[in-house]
């Protein structure tokens, strides 16, 4: 069993399976979400295992919903032009300029979290739903996480877990796929 198997099973699958897992999965009421941790080249072989994962959590009776930043960034992105301006953009401008631009985009003129936020349960029950926030690697390099996280604070009611690629530095600190400069004030629980 690899140490990501091992981790999901042993680490995170226990404490969703609890009737009401908010008070395991974080210590602040207005943020029930936590991270899961791991190697981006483990892409492929955590959506498999999220897929058996959210079977055995139905099988138990919990309602699993996905939401893909992938999906909310290329909704993003086709709000504001076509996908092949967007490559001739980067073309003409360069690609830090683009970077920027749709850093822009995903905050302000059409905000990621309200994305993500639009894509919870409709009729949220903290007690039965786990949403799973995944593809988080397509963000990078353009928008890092934490400013999701603390943008969703207050918005998520049932347990929430964003499977995070990157490096863990120190007891709190991340490293988004493993280069960036890692960030050290993620409050919410790290698997």
């Amino acid at each position: 069993m690899s140490d990501l198997v091992h981790r999901i099973k042993t680490t995170l699958e226990p404490i969703l399976d609890l009737a009401d897992p908010r008070e395991r999965i974080s210590a602040y009421h207005d943020m029930p979400y936590a991270l899961f941790r791991y190697e981006p080249e483990e892409e492929f072989e955590l959506r498999k295992q999220i897929s058996l994962l959210e079977t055995r959590l139905t099988q138990k009776g919990k309602r699993v919903s996905r939401i893909s930043l992938a999906q909310c960034l290329d909704e993003a992105m086709q709000s504001q032009r076509t996908l092949e301006e967007w490559f001739s953009a980067e073309r003409e401008q360069g690609t830090e300029t683009i970077i920027e631009t749709v850093h822009s985009v995903l905050s302000e003129y059409a905000p990621l979290v309200d994305l993500v936020a639009a894509r919870m349960p409709d009729d949220p029950d903290p007690l039965r739903d786990v949403v799973f926030i995944m593809r988080t690697g397509a963000l990078f390099p353009v928008y890092r996480t934490f400013s999701l996280l603390e943008q969703l604070k207050g918005r998520v009611t049932v347990p929430t877990v964003l499977f995070y690629p990157g490096d863990l530095d120190g007891a709190a600190g991340l490293r988004f796929m493993g280069v960036l400069a890692a960030e050290h004030n993620y409050r919410p629980k790290i698997f």
